[in-house]
């Protein structure tokens, strides 16, 4: 790229100015802004995320966050927003028996409205959003995004000296109207969240990204529940008041996201609307025959995130089924959720066994991540291990 063009794209009129969010002043504007910057391309297919609420309803689950706006023309025009977070969590790995807490900052929410781009101002942002993070000690930051969107990789790696990390995989299941049967020889239990704390901090605790503050997410009232499938037969036997994890078990959270944002699709021809909707109505009327049916994804929806997925044991990938099923069945009996989420690691032996639609679903998602001053150990360069995938980043 020949150096005019560089220069030009990365320098920032000084009439824009970057400034923390003010909702009584920003709130309109940002939602403006985000309502133009629905990605996807013109007559193509596009996922779109309406937020719910607040411009900050994203991050609002975190102690400690923040967002940012750009605006332009002393303040006339709100042209960018970004938003970050910092909590603490494992690193996947180990000093003795304890794991390694590393304070992590998550960017999310960057947009810069389409006739201001190329003119630096989310660098800008991100930058400014940076300096925050470092100076509530973050000694990482990592942002999430999808394979094909190359503008915020290149923006990231290339211009803000980020690394991609991790590639975890989006499993998506559309909601059918017919109830699935789970089996007889399970049972299924609802897990208190002090006893769920327990588990996940013994399952996880060598994990990569799992939150110091679990208690805190396992008791936010998005946060539906948590639930085990163990054999009949291990019931008995099983003393949920030791340390010790059954010999065979399946455990998840699901969480409602229907609070924070909701989605649609945008941009689908007349002919795909009529079989969407040819699908649901056999589904009605002869759900014994199980055809697969397209819920209706073209309004707003909301879906339920399955997270803490783990199963141990012989039995451990029929349990895991059988909870993905009662997730849907819950799902099922809320008319505003359409689809069942779930993100694991490309390596997570549960990626195999968690039911989804290939169509629906992201094999590669990418993580990527930055390293502030110097730490003990980079995290940057540490082998994959598994991910904990906190439903509040989404």
């Amino acid at each position: 790229m020949p150096l005019s063009k560089i220069a030009a794209e990365n320098y920032v009129p000084s009439s824009v100015v970057v400034r923390a969010y003010e909702q009584d002043r920003d709130k309109a504007a940002v939602e403006e802004l985000e309502r133009r910057c629905e990605v996807g391309q013109p007559g193509k297919p596009s996922l779109v995320t309406d937020l719910m609420g607040d411009p900050i309803a994203r991050v609002r689950n975190f102690v400690s966050h923040i967002t940012l706006v750009a605006e332009y023309d002393d303040g006339k025009e709100i042209v960018g927003v970004i938003r970050g977070c910092i909590k603490t969590v494992t690193s996947g790995k180990r000093r003795s028996s304890s794991p390694i807490y590393v304070k992590l900052a998550y960017i999310l929410g960057l947009r810069v409205s389409s006739s201001h781009r190329r003119l630096g101002i989310a660098t800008k942002l991100v930058q400014e959003l940076e300096e925050w993070c470092k100076k509530n000690g973050a000694e990482y930051a990592y942002m999430a995004t999808e394979c094909s969107n190359q503008a915020s990789l290149n923006l990231f790696i290339k211009k803000c000296n980020y690394v991609k990390f991790r590639n975890p995989t989006v499993l998506v299941q559309p909601v059918h109207f017919h109830h699935k049967p789970l089996p007889s020889d399970i049972t299924i239990i609802r897990v208190p969240h002090t006893l769920a704390e327990s588990l996940y901090r013994n399952i996880f605790s060598g994990s990569e990204f799992f939150p110091k503050d679990i208690d805190r997410l396992l008791s936010n009232k998005l946060n539906i529940g948590s639930f085990m499938a163990l054999p009949n037969k291990l019931i008995q036997n099983w003393d949920p008041n030791t340390s010790e994890l059954p010999a065979a078990l399946a455990i998840l959270s699901v969480w409602d996201t229907k609070e924070v944002f909701r989605l649609r699709v945008k941009g689908v021809s007349s002919l795909t609307h009529a079989a969407c909707l040819g699908s649901r109505v056999v589904d009605v009327m002869a759900p014994w025959l199980k055809i697969p049916l397209i819920p209706n994804i073209f309004k707003n929806f909301g879906f339920y995130f399955m997270y803490g997925l783990h199963m141990e044991g012989n039995d451990g990938p029929r349990l895991m089924k059988s909870l993905c099923k009662l997730v849907h069945n819950m799902a099922r009996n809320d008319s505003d959720c359409r689809v069942v989420v779930a993100e694991v690691g490309q390596n997570d032996p549960v990626r195999e066994v968690i039911p989804h639609w290939k169509k629906f679903s992201c094999d590669e998602d990418i993580w990527c991540i930055k390293r502030f001053g110097k730490v003990n150990q980079d995290w940057c360069k540490s082998p994959t291990s598994t991910i904990f995938v906190d439903p509040r980043d989404l």
